[in-house]
């Protein structure tokens, strides 16, 4: 499940935590919230955002030489 968690702090600081989007699928999800919150000071990425999309219509095709 896909999900944007945000806490916001006394001071105005808001943490946004990003699970299930992987890939830099989360960045696209995420630029235009951020561009409303204000300047991003820190960004830590998650093993998710090193992981590659996969699509399930996708075909692997292999040629085996034989005609």
């Amino acid at each position: 499940m896909e999900t944007i968690e945000f806490i916001i702090y006394p001071d105005g600081r808001v943490e946004e935590k990003v699970v299930g989007i992987v890939g830099s699928a989360c960045e696209v999800v995420t630029s235009s919230i951020e561009a409303k919150l204000g300047k991003v000071v820190e960004r830590t990425l998650t093993s998710e955002a090193f992981q590659t999309q996969t699509n399930p219509n996708s075909q692997t095709i292999v040629n085996t030489g034989e005609w």
